[in-house]
């Protein structure tokens, strides 16, 4: 794959990842500072902790139902194609979400969030244009690090250009929560044209590919399908309490903060910046060599006692400051295991089922980060600390099923050390 048409897959990825790490932040600002217009300020705060539960959940349950039909999709318009009508899509909702501020609209917020989420489905995509340029198995490797080096750039750049924005100590009277989304929009825009110049999939006979149609049950009918591959049914059901175990963490650990510690936008930003110079750290430098050292099996292993003892942690700490350890620990041992978890899935399925096995790994994780917020929301409104007592439960759940799950030869053999 030529260096333009990489740098093209993860300036898209990090556009796409842009918008979580700028807009947690805000949202959370937004939802639960009783000065902002947004919500009434009688509102009270479990009240203002299902409302942000709401509006993070609707964004990942539309995600859940565009990302892996528009993944599959992509297996027969093209990389491109379907790479841009996301791109179209994130462009549409950031427009509503900019109306929804100037208008002090809590409905047309969560419809833009709905937009875009239904269209978040870039990350899949990205992943199976970078796996079918992949010249064996350490440089797929290789390149799903650098698709969450994409990740994590997003999420770097997202509490920064929030923060910086929207905080008046920076850029004075003219800051706003408005205009880290304008920052977004040109960004997408950027994304646009490069993808249209620069990004070039490998010429197919028209023979080679059906033509579109659009079947809405499209979106049940690709996961319905797990059944019918054993090394995938058996890798989700560990992926699914890696969900559970992630999402609880990474979605309200902004609520938590400003909760207990009186966290606003930029403190927000900061946590969101933590997270992101851990995965990037460690997807971009780390997952090749630590595959070589260790088996995928025992990076996982490790990872969910690590992601266990750091929940752990994460609560008891004191003070704000020691907080931002764990966090760090939690996502840097992250940084490795799911660009590693997206290599088996990968290695489990044929070259022409790529789109669709990525698809999968979306869908569950849009799934499990939907039902997360809506319940978490009520689960943080009544005690602070039930979504990261249920980090360490699902850690620990995860940890028990891959030992009892994956203890089969075909399994094994996805999960050796790799090569070299």
């Amino acid at each position: 794959m030529p260096f333009i048409a990489k740098v093209t897959l993860l300036f898209v990825v990090f556009v796409d990842l842009l918008g979580q790490g700028l807009v947690f932040p805000i949202i959370n600002t937004l939802v639960m500072d009783p000065g902002t217009s947004m919500l009434p300020r009688d509102t009270t705060d479990a009240m203002r902790h299902f409302d942000y539960g709401l509006i993070i959940g609707v964004f990942f349950i539309c995600w859940f139902l565009g990302a892996p039909y528009i993944s599959k999709l992509s297996d027969v318009i093209g990389r491109k194609n379907a790479i841009l009508i996301c791109l179209f899509g994130a462009l549409g909702g950031y427009a509503l979400t900019i109306g929804a501020l100037y208008m002090n609209s809590f409905p047309l917020l969560i419809l833009g969030r709905a937009i875009t989420g239904l269209t978040a489905g870039n990350q899949p995509i990205a992943q199976a244009a970078m796996i079918d340029g992949s010249a064996d198995e350490e440089d797929r490797n290789r390149n799903m690090g650098y698709i969450i080096t994409g990740v994590s750039f997003g999420l770097v750049g997202g509490p920064i250009i929030g923060g910086f924005l929207s905080d008046p100590q920076f850029l004075g009277s003219i800051s706003s929560v408005k205009l880290p989304f304008y920052a977004c929009f040109a960004l997408v825009a950027i994304a646009i044209a490069l993808v249209l110049f620069t990004f070039r999939e490998p010429d197919e006979g028209p023979a080679e590919r059906q033509p579109f149609v659009f079947r809405p049950a499209e979106i049940f009918e690709l996961l319905w399908q797990i059944r019918k591959y054993p090394k995938v049914l058996r890798l989700t059901m560990v992926f699914f309490f890696f969900h559970i175990a992630n999402m609880s963490f990474y979605i309200f650990v902004d609520n938590y903060l400003t909760s207990r510690f009186d966290y606003g936008t930029l403190g927000g930003s900061m946590v969101m910046l933590t997270i992101g110079v851990a995965l990037a750290f460690s997807s971009t430098f780390l997952v090749v060599p630590a595959q070589k050292r260790f088996s995928k099996q025992a990076i996982l292993g490790g990872t969910f006692v690590v992601w266990a003892v750091s929940a752990a942690a994460f609560v008891a700490s004191p003070i704000a400051l020691l907080t931002f350890v764990p966090v760090f620990c939690f996502y840097f041992v992250f940084g490795i295991a799911y660009p590693t978890f997206l290599g088996l899935y990968s290695a489990a399925v044929s070259d022409e089922e790529q789109g669709w096995v990525m698809g999968v790994t979306i869908a569950v994780f849009t799934l499990v980060a939907g039902i997360i917020s809506l319940l978490g929301g009520d689960l943080i409104g009544v005690d602070l600390n039930l979504p990261f007592y249920g980090v360490i439960a699902a850690a620990l759940i995860a940890l028990l099923v891959m030992f009892l799950a994956w203890n089969r030869p075909d399994i094994r053999v996805l999960t050796r050390k790799s090569a070299g």
